[in-house]
C-alpha cells in the first residue's frame, strides 16, 4: 500500500492539478505559494490520498474486469490478507479521515497561516469535486444522470443568492 500510494502521488497529476486552479488569483498569489504548492504540502497530499483511494474503492471491479492495473483494494487485500469488503471498508475509513487533515491544514496548521484561505479553498474544493464524483459512484468513467444533474445544478441552473436581503 505504501508503495503504491507514494507512486501515484509523485505520478498522478495532483499538484499541476492544484497548481492550475490558482491562475487567474493574481493578487494572492507570490511565489512562495507556488513553491508551497510544488512541494507536496499535506493538504495536497491528503487531497490526492482521497481520490486515489475513493476512485479505486468504487471503480475497481470494473477495472480489474477490463485487465486494469493494481488499485488500493487489491494492495490492502494482499498486504492485510483480508476480504475485498474488509478492504473496501477500511479504505473508506481512510478516506473519511483525510476530511480531518484538510481541516485541521485548513483552520490549525502553520500553512493556515501563510497561505491566503482563497488558495487553500480553491485545494478543498478539488477534494469537494471527487466526492461529487465518486460519492454515487464512478461518476468520472460512467457518467450518469446524478452526475449530470450535479453539473448542471452548479454550472447551468445555480442558486440565486441575493445580498440584498430581499
Amino acid at each position: 500500500m505504501e508503495g503504491y500510494m507514494k507512486v501515484g502521488i509523485t505520478s498522478a497529476a495532483t499538484v499541476v492539478l492544484n497548481v492550475t486552479s490558482l491562475v487567474g488569483m493574481r493578487d494572492e498569489l507570490t511565489p512562495e505559494i507556488f513553491n508551497w504548492a510544488f512541494n507536496n504540502p499535506k493538504i495536497i497530499v491528503v487531497g490526492f490520498i482521497h481520490a486515489c483511494l475513493f476512485d479505486d474503492i468504487v471503480s475497481h471491479k470494473f477495472e480489474q474486469e477490463r485487465g486494469h492495473s493494481t488499485s488500493a483494494v487489491e494492495c490492502y487485500i494482499r498486504e492485510c490478507g483480508v476480504s475485498e469488503e474488509e478492504a473496501c471498508n477500511e479504505l473508506k475509513k481512510q478516506v473519511d479521515n483525510v476530511w480531518k487533515d484538510i481541516n485541521n491544514e485548513m483552520i490549525f496548521s502553520e500553512t493556515s497561516k501563510f497561505v491566503p484561505m482563497s488558495v487553500l479553498t480553491r485545494v478543498l474544493n478539488l477534494t469537494r469535486g471527487t466526492e461529487f464524483m465518486y460519492i454515487a459512484g464512478d461518476g468520472y468513467t460512467h457518467v450518469g444522470k446524478s452526475t449530470k444533474d450535479g453539473i448542471d445544478s452548479l454550472l447551468i441552473d445555480p442558486i440565486s443568492i441575493s445580498t440584498s436581503g430581499n
